[in-house]
């Protein structure tokens, strides 16, 4: 990779993005397994079930103040990196960050205070309340952080003003029920719950392997099993909504990630594994399962999905198009008041490809200038790389089934086995724990990487989207960024394990009384003592 301003500035901004989303499923998920548990708490006056809402509420606050943390620094990046960015398309960008930090993240950050200090000031119903909107203010900010995103990935709603020279809303509704972004936001969320129940299960298989805290861990796990099967379940069918979509709003991130070069008949076949070869254009040694990727992609038996090579012709095409609109554009400009209608015109018949003519920058100054072997190349580049997508989706993938089937297991001990979980799932349920954090990362590279080399997707490239900085001032920034993160992770880390060893301190008279009480009722009623983790 070439160290220019470009790269550098994708390279700063990707490290920043993925290290903040570390913390931002845990969060998701966390909140509202807290809140499931505090609701059980209140309908079964168990101080059990209390002692677990503070404890895993402990590590739910020390993860979303770390996250708050690092999502600030990701968005003043915007203004910092990607100034030109900013302005072409802030007015519809800003609106969702806006209302996230208005009616989100204010509303998450003022009642997780409650949370916290409101145990002995609020009633237990009054506290509940507190606790799902702590949840509901996560799952927004979620929300409206991803119709943003999922603007980028399909631009609705908004049109280019030839006078500004911007991106203007058009329609706040579209913007907001964005296709993409709805399949997106239950996509992302259920993956976040699903990290939750990982982290849960796994630190509660830790405790009953040490053989301490077994009530609490036993009851984890069972809320942590059926939560998490529902919600692995989730992602699966929510992720072939958004394979669906990605059919109709980026075929070519679709084809990148299939390896499908070549345009297939109708209905195509899914590349289980195989070794893509960009210079070549194929795909070796592949394994293909025919009609799969046609039933899923389309939903039906007849419709094509386009190859890379039909889509870099499109492209082509659609660059011509792009320099007519850019050279009406460039009249207008000079013209001001007086531009012909004829010229209007013809703008408004190509200004939908006005972006393509911008990918022509990255070689010549002006486009309506470029050659014809300039345009070919810039019709290339609207193929990513596609080897890592290949690989990341598939991987991201065969871990969203592996979470279906550990889920399932683990549900199925709780339920119908006594929880009697044998040391070998416990070993295995620590294993995991950073599992779900490893498709959570590869279904952003899969999200992001895969839309170059657009900022927004078809609208703006990415070559002109950064600010006006040196190869020198981003090493700098980004070496502080990496020093300042390395920091934070030290202290996430720190203090995440601290508290997990230290397990759960407050309310231990109390649970301890209910527990003795508990297994006295249970020994004296069938003999057996209940928590005891079997031998291997």
């Amino acid at each position: 990779m070439e160290l220019d301003v470009v790269e550098l500035s994708r390279l700063q901004f990707a490290m920043t993005a993925m290290y903040h989303f570390l913390f931002v499923p845990l969060t998701l998920g966390l909140s509202i397994i807290v809140a499931i548990m505090e609701t059980v708490y209140v309908m079964t006056d168990r101080p059990i079930w209390r002692q677990m809402t503070k404890f895993w509420g402990t590590l739910f606050g020390i993860n979303f103040v770390l996250g708050v943390a690092t999502g600030i620094t990701m968005e003043f990046q915007f203004g910092m990196n990607w100034s030109y960015y900013s302005h072409y398309v802030g007015d519809i960008f800003g609106a969702p960050l806006a209302i996230e930090g208005l009616m989100a993240f204010f509303l998450e950050a003022t009642f997780v205070g409650l949370f916290f200090f409101g145990w002995d000031k609020l009633s237990k119903v009054a506290h509940l309340v507190v606790a799902w909107l702590v949840a509901i203010g996560s799952n927004f900010s979620a929300l409206w952080i991803l119709i943003a995103n999922g603007w980028m990935q399909n631009p609705v709603g908004a049109e280019f003003n030839p006078m500004t020279m911007r991106m203007e809303m058009t329609s706040f509704y579209e913007v907001l029920f964005n296709t993409v972004a709805q399949a997106k936001f239950v996509h992302t969320v259920s993956a976040g719950y699903v990290t939750a129940s990982v982290f849960v299960l796994g630190v509660s298989a830790w405790y009953l392997l040490k053989g301490r805290h077994i009530e609490l861990a036993r009851r984890s796990i069972g809320i942590a099993a059926s939560f998490g099967l529902m919600s692995a379940l989730s992602v699966v069918v929510l992720g072939d909504e958004s394979g669906y979509t990605t059919t109709h709003d980026q075929k070519m991130k679709l084809a990148a990630m299939e390896g499908m070069w070549e345009t297939e008949p109708a209905p195509a076949s899914f590349t289980l594994i195989g070794f893509p070869d960009q210079e070549a254009r194929e795909t070796k040694y592949a394994i293909h399962i025919p009609w799969v990727m046609g039933l899923i992609g389309t939903r039906s038996l007849d419709t094509v999905i386009p190859g890379i090579a039909q889509l870099v012709d499109e492209s082509e095409d659609r660059i011509r198009s792009g320099m007519i609109a850019y050279d009406a554009l460039m009249t207008i400009r000079a013209d001001r008041g007086e531009v012909a209608q004829d010229i209007r015109d013809r703008f408004e018949t190509h200004s939908d490809d006005l972006g393509y003519a911008l990918l022509l920058k990255r070689y010549v100054d002006d486009p309506r200038e470029a050659t014809d072997e300039q345009v070919a190349q810039a019709a290339e580049d609207t193929v990513p790389t596609v080897g890592p997508l290949f690989w990341a989706f598939r991987i991201m993938v065969g871990l969203g089934f592996a979470f279906i089937a550990v889920m399932a297991y683990f549900f199925y001990l709780a339920s119908f086995k006594r929880m009697q979980f044998p040391r070998w799932s416990l070993y295995f349920g620590v294993a995991i724990i950073p599992a779900p954090w490893i498709a959570a990362e590869l279904g952003w590279f899969v999200a992001e990487f895969g839309r170059q080399p657009w900022t927004v997707d078809g609208v703006l490239p990415t070559a002109l989207s950064v600010s006006h900085l040196s190869v020198g001032d981003l090493l700098i920034t980004l070496a502080g960024f990496v020093t300042f993160y390395s920091i934070l992770f030290i202290i996430e880390m720190g203090l995440m394990l601290k508290y997990i060893r230290k397990g759960p301190f407050q309310d231990v008279e109390e649970t301890d009384r209910w527990i003795a009480r508990h297994e006295h009722r249970l020994r004296t009623h069938d003999g057996n003592v209940p928590g005891a983790v079997p031998a291997e």
